[in-house]
């Protein structure tokens, strides 16, 4: 669904990134966007839709012929803006803040206009240096030790939600741990989060291959445990030192879960909750939420990067460059 009309000639060739086309169809999303925002707080929060409103408006099968852009807002005026809760209204107070700004949209504008594909360094060195580069300059905002940056042993990625976050160290902490009492025992291992922790937890438990149990039972292995820094119903803070206190005693991995609080804590006058931070083995928040920054962005940082390295790493003939054999680059694929 977009406006390629103009852009196909008298031999039919379709130029899909026509820089004129591409000049005016963008001028006219950010007019459209801009208008957007100039009257969002008069929209309803909450859609007054019926649930199966939209496939009685659009068509039953996608379109021959491409339509123009001025077809295509026009139907999003009438048909999806209806349709949308409106997370960035002044009026909306549900689930969490979805701050998103000038600067986080017209960003997400530019990455998505270079289209590159970084999963690994050579695949595109910017993107991978640049992240590198961020994450290191976000954590020393948080005063994150060294020890959580590539200034240091550890390092930092942009995930997608904190629900990945979580299941990558959850991983590796089930690899870890698997590796000094046999995968043999993988029924025994047991996680722990507290009855405000985020249902991500349970959801990436079952997703290792955890299951559910009572801690009552015997010989079971604790190996996770997940703090959280903001709680979604309550923004309740856990207290990370004492909890990193007892985990140590168990050999446990740490997550410290900061989805909705943890941005907070660049503040000087917020730091102190995550005071301990220091005896964790990973942190993450979600910049898309107090960050000013659109979804989906969750930046984890961890002590041991080669944890995960070893739990999720893949290698595969097309991947096999000089710079990853250097071992002195980031492949985020890893």
């Amino acid at each position: 669904m977009s406006s390629l009309g103009s852009d196909v000639g008298p031999s039919n060739i379709v130029k899909p990134l026509n820089p004129k086309e591409l000049r005016r169809q963008g001028h006219m999303v950010i007019d459209f966007l801009a208008d957007y925002y100039k009257n969002v707080e008069n929209y309803p929060v909450l859609s007054q839709v019926k649930h199966g409103y939209l496939k009685k408006l659009l068509p039953k099968s996608a379109p021959d012929i491409p339509e123009p852009i001025e077809t295509i807002l026009n139907d999003i005026e009438k048909h999806i803006i209806p349709g949308i809760t409106h997370w960035q209204s002044p009026n909306y107070f549900a689930y969490f803040p979805s701050s998103g700004s000038i600067a986080g949209f017209l960003g997400e504008v530019l990455s998505t206009g270079f289209n590159v594909v970084g999963f690994n360094w050579i695949s595109s060195p910017a993107a991978t240096e640049l992240e590198s580069i961020v994450m290191d300059w976000l954590g020393q905002m948080l005063e994150l030790p060294r020890c959580f940056l590539f200034s240091g042993t550890g390092g930092g990625v942009i995930q997608g939600t904190t629900c990945e976050a979580i299941l990558c160290t959850l991983t590796a902490a089930r690899d870890e741990m698997l590796s000094k009492v046999g995968r043999k025992n993988i029924g025994k291992l047991i996680v722990y989060g507290s009855d405000q922790t985020h249902s991500a937890l349970a959801k990436a438990a079952k997703i290792a291959g955890i299951e559910p149990k009572n801690d009552a039972e015997a010989g079971l292995i604790p190996f996770f445990l997940c703090p959280t820094v903001g709680t979604t119903s309550t923004t309740a803070v856990d207290p990370i030192r004492p909890l990193c206190e007892v985990a140590k005693e168990h050999g446990m991995w740490v997550h410290v879960d900061g989805a909705y609080a943890g941005s907070a804590c660049i503040c000087p006058e917020f730091r102190h909750f995550i005071d301990g931070i220091e005896n964790a083995d990973s942190f993450s928040f979600n910049a898309h939420k107090w960050f000013f920054t659109t979804l989906d962005c969750c930046c984890l940082w961890v002590k041991d990067p080669s944890a995960l390295i070893k739990s999720l790493s893949t290698s595969a003939e097309f991947l096999i460059n000089k710079a990853s054999a250097s071992k002195q680059v980031v492949d985020y694929k890893d």
